[in-house]
């Protein structure tokens, strides 16, 4: 997890399954309250649980009126979104 003074950047692991969903929730945790941008550049592969985790994070921070966004997506990361139906998931953004 890298800090810059507006926003935390998370890098998000290569292949996103259900080990993988557990240290994201934490990470994401940790960061709460706090503007977040993750970095999904290197992901080829989303399951399930990460996208349950990834758009809980996404209300969350919406509830909280704090700035959530995906950045660098990889083409793979962006068909895996478009397989599990999250269609436009990186184009929105909270506050």
């Amino acid at each position: 997890m890298t800090t810059s003074t507006n926003n935390t950047l998370l890098p998000l692991p290569k292949v996103m399954d259900l080990s993988a969903a557990k240290h994201l929730a934490a990470d994401l945790l940790a960061a709460r309250g706090q503007p977040v941008a993750l970095d999904a550049s290197y992901v080829q592969r989303v399951g399930g649980l990460c996208l349950q985790v990834l758009l809980s994070a996404r209300r969350t921070w919406a509830a909280d009126q704090v700035a959530f966004e995906i950045v660098n997506p990889a083409p793979a990361f962006m068909k895996c979104m478009a397989q599990l139906g999250a269609f436009g998931f990186t184009h929105e953004e909270a506050a």
